[in-house]
């Protein structure tokens, strides 16, 4: 049958619609069923922490569940190739961290381009590391660190949660900045770190907060400086490394992302409710005693601080050779 001129271009401006009409609806009944939100580490850790806190608030806020799925491995690079290749709906989404801005150099074959592949959604908390040592170490102080470092080159063994963590890559950006030398010393994980820091097997360990603020605080280690640009509340008393190494800086962050062609307003739909959520004090003080900072933004300042700190961690990555475990 042939259709009228007129009665046809109505139909087809109809057809044409659609697409436009179904984004919209999609995310206006987003989420319809659970949200997987994939963790590339095992179940108990820091980023496991963060990840079940920022799920429960969005699944009471959207009354959906936010399952979080443990897929560790790699460096954390199994959950991120999950979701790379998972379906861009909005219902598998990526624990984002610093780590994956280290891995896009450390790793010289990766099977996605982490920055073109995984879209920002919303960043989460900026997560300052703590540099400690063993009390029985003879600094005090950070210049006196780098002082008594210098005299003794190579005899001072820096531990490390893994090659390419943030622990580790904080405490190279470090000998980068000024020039002394240390001897890296791997550990598969945070706890063995510090409990050979406290047996004085190793002398320094640029640390995550949780695992030895409770040693500082008793002064079983001491803390020499914080890692961030400025002094943390929990540590008040506690200096930053930038005071005595202008420009020096080295956190940990997490966030949140999604498979790339996520539809723009799922993505601002889950980065408004984030960000409210950061917004509630009880989430900020639950945050603050991990080690966490709230770092609300948007997306498009999630992904430039995806960018900018991949670039940097490239240069302190090549400087000192780090190789993948």
């Amino acid at each position: 049958m042939k259709l009228p001129r007129r009665k046809f271009l109505r139909l087809a401006a109809g057809a044409a619609a659609l697409p436009a009409v179904s984004r919209i609806a999609s995310a206006d009944t987003y989420p319809s069923r659970p949200v997987h939100l994939i963790v590339g580490y095992a179940a108990g850790g820091p980023a496991d922490i963060f990840a079940r806190l920022i799920g429960q608030s969005l699944s009471e806020r959207l009354q959906r569940p936010f399952v979080i799925e443990n897929r560790p491995g790699a460096g954390s690079n199994i959950g991120a190739d999950v979701v790379v290749h998972a379906p861009a709906d909005g219902y598998t989404l990526l624990l984002v961290t610093g780590a994956n801005a280290i891995n896009a150099t450390l790793y010289d074959k990766l099977g996605f381009n982490f920055i073109h592949d995984i879209a920002p959604v919303a960043s989460i908390s900026r997560d300052t590391y703590v540099m400690v040592v063993n009390p029985s170490f003879s600094a005090r102080t950070v210049p006196e660190f780098i002082a008594h470092a210098k005299a003794n080159l190579g005899k001072i063994n820096m531990a490390s949660g893994g090659n390419g963590t943030p622990s580790h890559v904080a405490g190279e950006l470090f000998k980068m900045m000024t020039g002394v030398d240390m001897v890296h010393v791997p550990y598969k994980g945070a706890a063995p770190a510090v409990t050979d820091l406290l047996g004085g097997q190793v002398q320094v360990y640029f640390s995550p907060i949780p695992p030895s603020i409770g040693y500082i605080r008793t002064g079983t280690l001491r803390a020499l400086a914080v890692t961030t640009s400025t002094r943390l509340a929990v540590l008040a008393d506690i200096p930053a490394v930038d005071e005595f190494v202008p420009g020096y800086e080295a956190s940990s962050w997490v966030g949140i992302g999604a498979p790339k062609s996520t539809p723009a307003e799922i993505i601002d739909k889950l980065n408004k409710e984030i960000n409210a959520a950061l917004a509630d004090p009880k989430m900020q003080e639950r945050l603050a005693d991990v080690g966490g900072t709230v770092l609300a933004g948007s997306p498009a300042d999630f992904g430039k601080l995806i960018a900018d700190e991949t670039d940097k961690w490239a240069k302190v990555v090549k400087f000192a050779n780090i190789k993948p475990e």
